[in-house]
């Protein structure tokens, strides 16, 4: 840690100029340069950001008259992130990424029209059944019932998950993104689906997405509703639980 010495123009420093931070110890004056670590990101980070890049330049190409429909459209939407409070509204702007990363989560990226935010309907899934499938995949089987709506296909389930041994606790930063799917074929008349109805979350080679091979698990999992003519989201629920495999 070099000290810095005074001069006649400065007899003392602070803050940062450049690469370089002044910083205080005992009275007397340091200077230190910033570190510049090097973090590429992971496959999925990197992914996620190109995607985010694509939303963006997705954004630049709307004219000013749909710029301002999504702007309209945003109006009393709250945000879904804390603190929650409803003293505004999110801008026109935001409404749009979310809706573009909501369809791509839904494999169908595209540009989206600048649709009204609905209210979702009440839904809470619970925990069946895990199993292994090939000796790699993990299949987790939930029901899911959805409240007060005429359509529930209309809605898909994402599920950020963790594994952990079990009676451990949750760590958000290593849940993964996981689609549910459903467990049989979508019927063609909307009179015979079954609500609750059973759906899977699909984990390749889970031992590796979570560093873990053993026979008692912990399951935490956040979930939420992707609407998929809208592509928006709700508010996530949670849950947890313990299986065996």
């Amino acid at each position: 840690m070099p000290k810095y010495v005074p001069n006649t123009r400065l007899s003392d420093c602070w803050s940062s100029v450049g690469n370089i931070t002044f910083y205080h110890r005992d009275g007397k004056c340091y200077w230190r340069t910033k570190p510049t670590p090097v973090f590429s990101g992971t496959m999925k980070q990197m992914e996620h950001q190109q995607v985010h890049l694509r939303a963006l330049a997705a954004w630049r190409t709307l004219d000013q008259n749909t710029q301002m429909q999504w702007r309209r459209r945003a109006m009393g939407v709250t945000a879904h992130r804390p603190p929650f409070v409803n003293e505004g509204s999110i801008s026109g702007y935001n409404l749009f990424v979310s809706a573009y990363h909501g369809f791509v989560t839904l494999g169908n990226e595209h540009i989206p029209e600048p649709l009204r935010f609905e209210e979702f309907p009440a839904f809470i899934i619970e925990f069946v059944s895990a199993e292994v499938v090939g000796n790699i995949d993990l299949r987790l089987r939930f029901t899911l019932d959805i409240c007060e709506t005429d359509n529930p296909l209309r809605y898909r389930v994402l599920g950020k998950i963790q594994l952990v041994e079990a009676g451990k606790g949750c760590h958000p930063g290593k849940m993964r993104n996981f689609l549910s799917a459903e467990t049989v074929p979508v019927p063609l008349s909307q009179d015979t689906i079954q609500n609750p109805r059973e759906i899977i979350f699909a984990i390749p080679d889970y031992k590796n997405v979570f560093g873990l091979s053993i026979q008692e698990y912990t399951l935490h999992i956040r979930y939420l509703l992707l609407d998929t003519v809208t592509g928006y989201r709700n508010l996530y629920h949670k849950l947890s639980c313990s299986f065996s495999l």
